[in-house]
């Protein structure tokens, strides 16, 4: 059993267990003792979002890392990719990202990135929490041995210009009108200066953290703001990122919502014509549109389904040789680029289709009708709710009722105390009946 790390790192409220200073500190030092070479002075790197928590876990980590004889290179607000990258470049052999993503500001979190720059496998971060728990004062540093801790100058123009590569040397972004929302966090320099360099009219907004906003109304969870922007300044495209810029949700010139499901299928699409693909088909999770499925497999593609976390994405990508993947919530994971998620660089490749197209994003973005699918989540104070026998009768009995043409996934979230119950099917009226029954008898057993 996993007691702290759950499908993207360990996440909780800030300044309760587990997001506290001293469970931070103590993560440090497990972590550091299983990564330390002692062939080397060992290093790593971290950095994190624009939450106020960031502050307090950051510094407990270094404390944490210093202990047990590590140096710490502190890299400030930064994107999740971008640590992945500066993890490999600067030759660490730990990277650390301090962020809960797209929560709310009150939350935070803790991933871990091997020094090939991949996120830690679920054994690894087994004996993480192992290690966390057992006594490691016989272990620190003897006090020569301390590690130090300094901030890295130019870690952002790193990034950029690192970022800026995934585009043709030649392709310029000149005529074009961008809006960008950075969702008050890590990449509210970082995108609004790439796009900038790359020729574009850049239109920013969620660009001003103030520890608290970081996500709110803004950013890929929230895109009614960049919408109605994309609107007032008649622009091409409205790019959203989230809170640690891992994913991306694009907004047409109409002001429509673009979703991860069909940025996979223009990438896919695009790099399969131009003999880019590594494999041929590509990897998403068991939340992604049938639509999708059926539009990959009428060009002879395949689509790998997984379990849901970015990860897990990559881990299959990895094992089976594919070079695109991502989720449904805007990860897109291009292997030839990064290592992770990357949100600025899936909306940069999405921005080259635009320009060989030479059409509007509302057209090159619709790749197909997606089939009618319904997401609903239930709240619960504990206990396991999908262990009672009423709720497995009533989920298999949705299932019948779906039949070959539909899909039920039912699952508990990673990251929050939430039952998600997703259907999907030709008929909507059917998948809502399924997805409300379900949903009213979770509610009542988890009561």
């Amino acid at each position: 059993m996993r007691k702290y790390f759950g499908t993207d790192g360990i996440r909780g409220k800030a300044n309760t267990h587990p997001m506290t200073a001293e469970v931070a500190l103590k993560v440090a030092m497990a972590a550091g003792l299983m990564f330390r070479n002692g062939g080397h002075r060992s290093r790593v790197v971290i950095g994190k979002d624009t939450r106020l928590s960031g502050y307090m876990l950051e510094n407990a980590m270094v404390a944490g890392f210093t202990s047990v004889g590590l140096d710490v290179f502190l890299l400030g607000p930064l994107p999740t990719p971008a640590v992945a990258m500066l993890t490999r470049s600067l030759r660490a052999d730990l990277g650390v990202m301090i962020s809960a993503s797209h929560n709310p500001f009150a939350d935070n979190g803790i991933k871990f990135f091997g020094p090939d720059g991949f996120k830690l496998s679920d054994e690894i971060e087994l004996e993480i929490e192992s290690l966390l728990e057992s006594d490691l004062a016989p272990r620190l540093a003897a006090a020569p041995e301390l590690g130090r801790a300094k901030r890295i100058d130019g870690a952002q123009q790193r990034y950029i210009e690192f970022a800026k590569r995934a585009l043709p040397r030649e392709m310029s972004l000149d005529g074009m009108r961008i809006v960008v929302d950075c969702a008050n966090g890590a990449a509210y320099k970082v995108a609004p200066e790439a796009l900038w360099e790359l020729g574009a009219e850049v239109i920013s907004i969620g660009v001003t953290p103030d520890g608290y906003n970081i996500n709110k109304d803004c950013g890929s969870t929230s895109t009614d703001s960049l919408s109605r922007k994309v609107h007032e300044v008649r622009a091409d495209i409205g790019i959203a990122l989230d809170g640690d810029a891992d994913r991306v949700i694009i907004v047409d010139e109409r002001g429509q919502v673009v979703d991860g499901d069909q940025l996979m299928a223009v990438v896919a699409e695009s790099w399969h014509a131009a003999g880019r693909l590594s494999a041929p088909g590509i990897v998403a999770t068991i939340m992604s549109n049938l639509g999708l499925e059926r539009f990959l497999a009428g060009r002879g593609l395949s689509l790998a389904r997984t379990k849901v976390g970015d990860r897990y994405v990559v881990e299959h990508m990895r094992s089976h040789g594919f070079n695109v993947g991502g989720e449904q919530s805007g990860h897109l994971v291009l292997s030839d680029y990064a290592t992770t998620g990357d949100g600025l660089i899936a909306a940069l490749q999405i921005l080259a289709c635009v320009r060989e197209e030479n059409r509007p994003v509302s057209e090159v973005c619709a790749k197909f009708t997606p089939v009618p699918q319904v997401l609903k989540n239930v709240r619960y104070r504990g206990g396991a709710p999908l262990e009672n026998e009423t709720v497995k009768t009533a989920i298999d009995a949705g299932r019948d009722r779906l039949g070959a043409s539909g899909r039920l996934v039912i699952r508990p979230s990673g990251t929050e105390p939430l039952i998600r119950v997703m259907a999907e099917g030709d008929d909507a009226t059917l998948v809502n009946e399924v997805v409300d029954d379900i949903v009213d008898v979770v509610a009542r057993s988890a009561a």
